[in-house]
């Protein structure tokens, strides 16, 4: 009989665990009480890099001048933007759900819950359906974290999931959270043509990140006349007529047509019957997981933002690939186990940020001999082509082997570019594998090969 792998959550990665465990000869049920694809595919990730999109073109297009070109001044057609995420959510949806289907997937549209070990019931239209499993993936996902002194409202106080894209376009808005989540939507509205206030805890933008590259889009944030309250924390909102006033903790206070909340997100575990099944999971919320993605209980799994990894699109479809071949047994063949610390991620601002592997200050802090490259696209033929010159290429490498350890780039096109150092650092690769590779010229990609030198 072929292994029964249910898959509780049909995001980034139950959707790539129930396609790749069907291929491998499993018969999977997949139950999602939402739409195919997940929060990162329809509420979170796409939708705001499409309007980052958007508001990429209209930032490129009042640089028109600099290009030789008449100057322009976009404005955004709000409604044209509304009808463009519909139909990428619509699209995806589409797309993933069809997969499921040619894959032999059996999917039911409800909520679901474990009445055991190896018991699933969902509930679909009011009835209940049991279905027994040799294996259950947990990939549930996250939600907004809204703390007590912030009363969401929908219209003027906004969680992130309200804003891709909001009721109507903020005049002004005062953003709560300087991390990955807070500065793209500074970016996004600011691009956008609105006025923007970003509450800073820290001392600096993205504090988790490399001050030289927090400094360049701090820098980028106050040449488009973004205010900054650093040092301040959010402690009240209060609604005053159509405005909104964000109170600190150290009186200082922002006023604005909407205020969004972008302080982090708690995951989707409660109601599930994780106790029914003896799963366990940590104080806040998440499900601990081992390098094969399983919970205490060998047969359940967790992965995507439920495992309190990496909340990562690319990291929780990795996992999910991962646990379909623990599931069916692959991993009794030599594999690659998930290293958390060597994925890529970028940040979608202008400039784009991007980092991979072993950041400059994490090798300072446990004492590690590094090797420091810097390189600003301010020398790369393309980038001065393009009329974008700005930010840089970092690469930290071990002094003794040559071998690249990480990186962060600053730039035009950085997420993509920061692939060939994720491949890098993967693979153990050196830098002078980098300084040998044929390039293209003129391309933004010399730069990595300039900073490996």
């Amino acid at each position: 009989m072929a292994t029964r792998f249910t898959i509780i959550g049909g995001g980034p990665a139950g959707v790539q665990a129930a396609t790749h465990a069907a291929r491998l000869g499993a018969d999977v049920t997949m139950v999602e009480r939402d739409l195919v694809g997940g929060a990162a595919n329809l509420w979170d990730c796409i939708p705001s890099k499409a309007m980052i999109s958007t508001g990429g073109v209209m930032s490129a297009a009042r640089r028109a001048q600099a290009m030789g070109l008449q100057p322009i001044d976009p404005a955004l057609a709000f409604g044209a933007l509304h009808e463009r995420i519909d139909a990428i959510q619509c699209g995806l949806t589409e797309s993933f759900t069809e997969l499921l289907a040619s894959q032999g997937v059996r999917l039911l549209g409800g909520t679901a819950t474990m009445k055991g070990p190896h018991e699933v019931v969902a509930e679909v239209e009011g009835d209940m359906i049991e279905v027994e499993a040799d294996a259950v993936l947990v990939s549930t996902g996250s939600r907004p974290r809204v703390p007590d002194w912030a009363d969401v409202d929908g219209e003027r106080v906004l969680t992130t999931r309200q804003a891709y894209p909001p009721p109507e376009l903020p005049s002004h808005l005062v953003v709560i959270g300087s991390g990955v989540t807070g500065v793209e939507f500074v970016h996004m509205f600011s691009s956008f043509g609105s006025a923007v206030t970003l509450i800073v805890s820290r001392q600096q933008v993205l504090p988790q990140k490399d001050p030289e590259v927090a400094a360049v889009l701090e820098d980028n944030f106050l040449k488009r006349g973004v205010r900054l309250l650093k040092g301040a924390r959010a402690t009240a909102i209060a609604r005053e007529a159509d405005e909104v006033v964000v109170s600190c903790d150290d009186g200082r206070s922002a006023r604005g047509s909407h205020t969004l909340l972008a302080i982090g997100s708690i995951p989707n575990t409660d109601g599930l019957g994780l106790d029914a099944a003896g799963v366990q999971v940590d104080d806040a919320g998440y499900v601990p997981i081992n390098q094969h993605c399983q919970s205490n209980v060998p047969h359940i799994y967790a992965a995507g933002d439920v495992s309190g990894r990496l909340p990562l699109a690319s990291v929780a479809f990795m996992q999910g690939r991962k646990v379909a071949e623990h599931v069916m047994g692959l991993h009794t063949r030599e594999h690659r186990h998930l290293d958390y610390d060597k994925a890529a991620s970028a940040i979608f601002t202008e400039p784009e940020i991007a980092d991979v592997g072993l950041a400059e200050a994490d090798a300072f802090a446990i004492g590690r001999k590094i090797r420091v490259t810097k390189v600003p696209f301010a020398v790369n033929a393309r980038a001065l082509i393009d009329g974008d010159p700005r930010g840089f290429v970092k690469i930290v490498s071990d002094p003794a082997t040559g071998v690249v350890l990480g990186g962060s780039i600053v730039g035009n096109a950085a997420a993509e570019l920061i692939s060939v150092l994720a491949l890098a650092v993967t693979a153990n690769l050196k830098v002078n594998d980098i300084v040998e590779s044929l390039l293209v010229h003129p391309a933004l990609a010399e730069a990595l090969a300039d900073a490996a030198e």
